[in-house]
Protein backbone atom coordinates (compact mmCIF):
# COMPACT_ATOMS: atom_id res chain seq x y z
CA UNK A 1 0.00 0.00 0.00
CA UNK A 2 2.70 2.11 0.03
CA UNK A 3 3.11 5.15 -2.87
CA UNK A 4 5.97 5.85 -4.52
CA UNK A 5 6.15 9.69 -6.03
CA UNK A 6 8.42 11.95 -7.52
CA UNK A 7 9.32 15.14 -5.02
CA UNK A 8 12.58 16.69 -6.75
CA UNK A 9 13.98 15.65 -9.91
CA UNK A 10 15.66 12.03 -9.49
CA UNK A 11 14.43 11.94 -6.08
CA UNK A 12 11.53 9.88 -4.88
CA UNK A 13 9.53 9.99 -1.85
CA UNK A 14 6.79 7.65 -0.45
CA UNK A 15 3.02 8.03 1.26
CA UNK A 16 2.53 5.38 3.81
CA UNK A 17 -1.10 3.90 4.13
CA UNK A 18 -3.29 5.07 6.59
CA UNK A 19 -5.28 2.59 8.47
CA UNK A 20 -9.33 2.68 8.34
CA UNK A 21 -9.98 2.98 11.85
CA UNK A 22 -7.61 6.16 12.53
CA UNK A 23 -5.65 6.35 15.62
CA UNK A 24 -7.17 9.28 17.64
CA UNK A 25 -4.23 11.63 18.36
CA UNK A 26 -3.57 13.82 21.30
CA UNK A 27 -1.99 17.70 20.51
CA UNK A 28 -0.48 18.53 23.57
CA UNK A 29 0.30 22.48 23.89
CA UNK A 30 2.19 23.84 26.56
CA UNK A 31 1.86 28.39 26.84
CA UNK A 32 2.04 31.07 28.72
CA UNK A 33 0.34 34.44 27.82
CA UNK A 34 1.14 35.47 24.23
CA UNK A 35 -2.54 34.65 23.15
CA UNK A 36 -1.54 35.92 19.34
CA UNK A 37 0.68 32.98 19.19
CA UNK A 38 -1.07 30.73 20.67
CA UNK A 39 -4.47 32.13 18.90
CA UNK A 40 -2.40 31.49 15.58
CA UNK A 41 -1.40 27.89 16.02
CA UNK A 42 -4.64 26.54 18.02
CA UNK A 43 -6.58 28.14 14.83
CA UNK A 44 -4.31 27.21 11.89
CA UNK A 45 -4.63 23.23 13.22
CA UNK A 46 -8.15 23.76 13.51
CA UNK A 47 -8.38 25.36 10.24
CA UNK A 48 -5.88 23.65 8.17
CA UNK A 49 -5.64 19.82 9.15
CA UNK A 50 -6.88 17.63 6.76
CA UNK A 51 -6.43 14.48 9.39
CA UNK A 52 -9.40 14.97 11.61
CA UNK A 53 -9.23 12.21 14.13
CA UNK A 54 -7.09 14.54 17.31
CA UNK A 55 -8.26 16.25 20.11
CA UNK A 56 -5.80 19.63 21.23
CA UNK A 57 -4.69 19.39 24.83
CA UNK A 58 -3.54 23.30 26.03
CA UNK A 59 -1.63 23.18 28.87
CA UNK A 60 -1.99 26.67 30.58
CA UNK A 61 1.39 27.63 32.48
CA UNK A 62 1.21 30.35 34.81
CA UNK A 63 -0.81 33.14 32.43
CA UNK A 64 -1.15 36.23 33.58
CA UNK A 65 -2.23 38.20 30.01
CA UNK A 66 -5.82 39.40 30.14
CA UNK A 67 -5.89 38.44 26.23
CA UNK A 68 -4.66 34.91 27.13
CA UNK A 69 -7.20 34.03 30.00
CA UNK A 70 -9.71 35.34 27.93
CA UNK A 71 -8.95 33.20 24.92
CA UNK A 72 -8.21 30.21 27.12
CA UNK A 73 -11.76 30.35 28.54
CA UNK A 74 -13.14 31.03 24.90
CA UNK A 75 -11.14 27.93 24.10
CA UNK A 76 -12.25 25.96 27.50
CA UNK A 77 -16.25 26.50 26.41
CA UNK A 78 -15.42 25.39 22.79
CA UNK A 79 -18.41 22.30 22.40
CA UNK A 80 -17.68 18.89 21.16
CA UNK A 81 -14.77 18.24 23.54
CA UNK A 82 -12.04 18.39 21.13
CA UNK A 83 -10.10 21.10 22.79
CA UNK A 84 -9.33 21.04 26.33
CA UNK A 85 -7.24 23.47 28.61
CA UNK A 86 -5.19 22.00 31.53
CA UNK A 87 -3.72 24.14 34.28
CA UNK A 88 0.28 23.43 35.16
CA UNK A 89 0.68 26.51 37.75
CA UNK A 90 4.09 25.51 38.69
CA UNK A 91 7.43 27.13 37.36
CA UNK A 92 8.00 26.64 34.22
CA UNK A 93 9.49 22.79 33.51
CA UNK A 94 8.63 21.62 29.94
CA UNK A 95 8.75 17.62 30.60
CA UNK A 96 6.77 17.91 33.76
CA UNK A 97 3.93 19.73 31.84
CA UNK A 98 4.09 17.59 28.99
CA UNK A 99 4.14 14.54 31.17
CA UNK A 100 1.08 15.82 32.82
CA UNK A 101 -0.76 16.56 29.94
CA UNK A 102 0.32 12.71 28.64
CA UNK A 103 -1.23 11.60 31.55
CA UNK A 104 -4.66 13.09 30.76
CA UNK A 105 -4.47 12.58 27.23
CA UNK A 106 -7.11 10.05 25.37
CA UNK A 107 -5.19 9.69 22.05
CA UNK A 108 -3.24 6.21 20.74
CA UNK A 109 -0.85 8.42 19.48
CA UNK A 110 0.58 11.63 21.41
CA UNK A 111 1.87 14.82 19.64
CA UNK A 112 4.14 17.18 21.43
CA UNK A 113 3.33 20.96 19.35
CA UNK A 114 4.98 24.07 20.25
CA UNK A 115 3.13 27.06 20.80
CA UNK A 116 4.62 29.16 18.48
CA UNK A 117 4.03 26.09 15.12
CA UNK A 118 1.53 27.83 12.27
CA UNK A 119 0.11 24.84 10.21
CA UNK A 120 0.27 25.76 6.30
CA UNK A 121 0.36 22.38 4.61
CA UNK A 122 -3.24 20.25 5.08
CA UNK A 123 -1.79 16.83 5.18
CA UNK A 124 0.99 17.56 8.01
CA UNK A 125 -0.85 15.16 10.60
CA UNK A 126 -1.72 12.58 8.50
CA UNK A 127 1.65 12.34 7.31
CA UNK A 128 3.09 11.94 10.56
CA UNK A 129 0.47 9.65 11.52
CA UNK A 130 1.23 7.67 8.86
CA UNK A 131 4.88 6.74 10.10
CA UNK A 132 4.13 6.88 14.00
CA UNK A 133 1.82 3.70 13.74
CA UNK A 134 4.61 1.96 11.87
CA UNK A 135 6.19 -0.53 14.19
CA UNK A 136 9.51 -0.18 13.77
CA UNK A 137 9.43 3.70 14.22
CA UNK A 138 9.78 5.76 17.47
CA UNK A 139 9.35 9.18 17.31
CA UNK A 140 8.66 11.24 14.51
CA UNK A 141 9.68 14.83 13.60
CA UNK A 142 8.84 17.29 10.55
CA UNK A 143 10.23 20.04 8.35
CA UNK A 144 10.15 23.22 10.37
CA UNK A 145 10.36 26.31 8.65
CA UNK A 146 11.05 29.64 10.08
CA UNK A 147 8.68 32.26 8.56
CA UNK A 148 11.38 33.64 6.07
CA UNK A 149 11.06 30.78 4.47
CA UNK A 150 14.38 29.14 5.41
CA UNK A 151 15.22 25.92 7.63
CA UNK A 152 14.46 25.79 11.56
CA UNK A 153 14.60 21.47 11.67
CA UNK A 154 15.35 18.72 9.42
CA UNK A 155 16.55 16.83 12.17
CA UNK A 156 18.83 17.05 14.79
CA UNK A 157 22.70 15.71 14.71
CA UNK A 158 24.52 14.83 17.83
CA UNK A 159 27.39 16.65 19.02
CA UNK A 160 27.12 19.59 16.87
CA UNK A 161 28.19 22.42 19.29
CA UNK A 162 27.79 20.89 23.00
CA UNK A 163 25.14 18.02 22.97
CA UNK A 164 23.26 18.32 19.92
CA UNK A 165 21.47 20.96 17.17
CA UNK A 166 19.53 21.05 14.03
CA UNK A 167 20.79 19.87 10.37
CA UNK A 168 20.43 22.54 7.56
CA UNK A 169 19.53 25.46 9.53
CA UNK A 170 19.08 28.46 8.08
CA UNK A 171 19.60 27.14 4.89
CA UNK A 172 16.95 27.83 2.22
CA UNK A 173 13.81 25.51 2.39
CA UNK A 174 13.99 24.71 -1.35
CA UNK A 175 17.62 24.04 -1.17
CA UNK A 176 19.02 20.69 -3.39
CA UNK A 177 21.52 20.61 -0.39
CA UNK A 178 23.76 17.93 -0.39
CA UNK A 179 22.35 14.87 -1.95
CA UNK A 180 18.65 15.78 -1.55
CA UNK A 181 18.54 15.32 1.78
CA UNK A 182 16.46 18.24 2.37
CA UNK A 183 13.14 16.71 -0.05
CA UNK A 184 13.84 12.95 1.43
CA UNK A 185 12.56 10.84 4.65
CA UNK A 186 15.53 9.94 6.59
CA UNK A 187 15.86 8.35 10.20
CA UNK A 188 18.21 10.72 12.46
CA UNK A 189 18.95 10.04 15.81
CA UNK A 190 16.88 12.69 17.46
CA UNK A 191 14.05 15.32 16.06
CA UNK A 192 12.66 18.21 17.72
CA UNK A 193 9.69 18.42 19.96
CA UNK A 194 8.90 21.78 18.62
CA UNK A 195 6.65 18.84 16.50
CA UNK A 196 6.76 15.09 17.28
CA UNK A 197 4.53 12.16 17.36
CA UNK A 198 5.13 8.86 18.86
CA UNK A 199 2.78 6.22 19.86
CA UNK A 200 1.53 6.24 23.63
CA UNK A 201 2.89 2.85 24.53
CA UNK A 202 6.58 4.02 23.34
CA UNK A 203 5.94 7.20 25.46
CA UNK A 204 5.32 5.02 28.49
CA UNK A 205 7.53 2.38 27.86
CA UNK A 206 10.55 5.07 27.80
CA UNK A 207 8.93 7.11 30.71
CA UNK A 208 8.02 10.53 28.83
CA UNK A 209 10.27 13.29 29.19
CA UNK A 210 12.97 13.57 32.26
CA UNK A 211 11.73 16.31 34.15
CA UNK A 212 14.05 15.73 37.25
CA UNK A 213 17.34 16.03 35.38
CA UNK A 214 16.25 17.63 31.84
CA UNK A 215 13.46 20.38 32.96
CA UNK A 216 13.93 22.51 29.43
CA UNK A 217 16.60 21.64 26.98
CA UNK A 218 17.65 18.00 25.37
CA UNK A 219 14.56 16.76 26.76
CA UNK A 220 14.07 15.58 23.30
CA UNK A 221 16.97 14.52 22.45
CA UNK A 222 17.02 12.44 25.61
CA UNK A 223 13.24 11.08 24.64
CA UNK A 224 14.64 10.16 21.01
CA UNK A 225 17.76 8.54 22.42
CA UNK A 226 16.11 6.48 24.73
CA UNK A 227 13.61 5.28 21.92
CA UNK A 228 16.60 4.40 20.05
CA UNK A 229 17.69 2.09 22.38
CA UNK A 230 14.37 0.07 22.59
CA UNK A 231 15.73 -0.54 18.69
CA UNK A 232 12.89 1.87 17.05
CA UNK A 233 14.11 4.26 14.22
CA UNK A 234 13.46 8.08 14.68
CA UNK A 235 12.50 9.76 11.50
CA UNK A 236 12.31 13.07 9.62
CA UNK A 237 9.66 13.89 6.42
CA UNK A 238 9.31 16.33 4.44
CA UNK A 239 6.29 16.26 3.92
CA UNK A 240 4.94 17.48 7.33
CA UNK A 241 6.02 21.07 6.57
CA UNK A 242 5.03 23.40 9.33
CA UNK A 243 5.94 27.23 10.58
CA UNK A 244 8.02 27.69 13.71
CA UNK A 245 8.10 31.23 15.29
CA UNK A 246 11.07 29.54 17.50
CA UNK A 247 10.47 29.63 21.20
CA UNK A 248 9.05 33.14 21.27
CA UNK A 249 7.08 33.09 24.32
CA UNK A 250 9.30 31.67 26.27
CA UNK A 251 12.68 33.77 25.82
CA UNK A 252 16.25 32.75 26.07
CA UNK A 253 18.84 31.09 28.64
CA UNK A 254 20.46 34.51 29.49
CA UNK A 255 20.27 34.77 33.23
CA UNK A 256 22.79 33.40 35.39
CA UNK A 257 20.22 31.27 37.00
CA UNK A 258 19.21 29.78 33.56
CA UNK A 259 22.94 29.51 32.65
CA UNK A 260 23.45 27.05 35.30
CA UNK A 261 20.24 25.03 34.43
CA UNK A 262 21.67 24.79 30.65
CA UNK A 263 25.21 23.74 31.96
CA UNK A 264 23.73 20.81 34.16
CA UNK A 265 21.45 19.66 31.53
CA UNK A 266 24.86 19.59 29.44
CA UNK A 267 26.46 17.53 31.94
CA UNK A 268 23.11 14.88 32.45
CA UNK A 269 23.24 14.44 28.66
CA UNK A 270 27.45 14.33 28.31
CA UNK A 271 26.82 11.93 31.51
CA UNK A 272 24.19 9.87 29.92
CA UNK A 273 25.08 9.60 26.19
CA UNK A 274 28.31 10.43 25.74
CA UNK A 275 29.50 8.28 23.14
CA UNK A 276 26.53 8.75 21.13
CA UNK A 277 26.99 12.79 21.32
CA UNK A 278 30.81 12.29 20.27
CA UNK A 279 29.62 10.06 17.12
CA UNK A 280 26.46 10.41 15.82
CA UNK A 281 25.61 7.09 14.03
CA UNK A 282 23.13 8.79 11.96
CA UNK A 283 25.73 11.19 10.80
CA UNK A 284 28.64 10.83 9.19
CA UNK A 285 32.19 11.21 10.80
CA UNK A 286 33.74 13.03 7.77
CA UNK A 287 30.99 15.93 8.23
CA UNK A 288 31.33 19.22 10.27
CA UNK A 289 30.04 18.83 13.73
CA UNK A 290 30.78 22.87 14.22
CA UNK A 291 28.15 24.22 11.58
CA UNK A 292 24.72 22.79 11.17
CA UNK A 293 25.04 23.30 6.94
CA UNK A 294 26.34 18.88 6.86
CA UNK A 295 29.47 20.34 5.19
CA UNK A 296 32.60 18.51 4.82
CA UNK A 297 34.72 18.78 8.06
CA UNK A 298 37.58 21.30 7.72
CA UNK A 299 41.06 20.14 8.56
CA UNK A 300 41.75 21.06 12.31
CA UNK A 301 38.12 22.09 13.38
CA UNK A 302 37.59 22.09 16.32
CA UNK A 303 34.20 20.23 18.24
CA UNK A 304 33.18 22.67 21.18
CA UNK A 305 32.04 20.84 24.26
CA UNK A 306 31.26 23.30 27.70
CA UNK A 307 32.93 20.56 29.88
CA UNK A 308 35.98 20.13 28.59
CA UNK A 309 38.71 20.93 25.96
CA UNK A 310 37.87 21.43 22.45
CA UNK A 311 38.75 18.06 20.57
CA UNK A 312 40.38 19.17 17.39
CA UNK A 313 39.62 17.21 13.92
CA UNK A 314 42.53 15.87 11.98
Amino acid sequence: GVQVETVAPGIFGTRWPLPRALPLVSLIIPTRDRHDLLRTCVESILARTAYRHFELLVVDNQSRCPDTLAYLEALARQPGGRIRVLRWDRPFNYSAINNFAAAHARGEILGLINNDIEVTEPDWLGEMVSHAIRPEIGCVGARLLYPDGTIQHAGVVLGVGAVANHLMRGMPGRSPDHFGRLWCTWNPSAVTAAALLLRREVWARVGGLDEASLPVAFNDVDLCLKVRALGLRNLWTPQAELIHHESVSRGSDTTPEKRARFLGEVATMRTRWGPLLDQDPAYHPDLTRVREDGALAMPGEAVPHLDGPSEALP
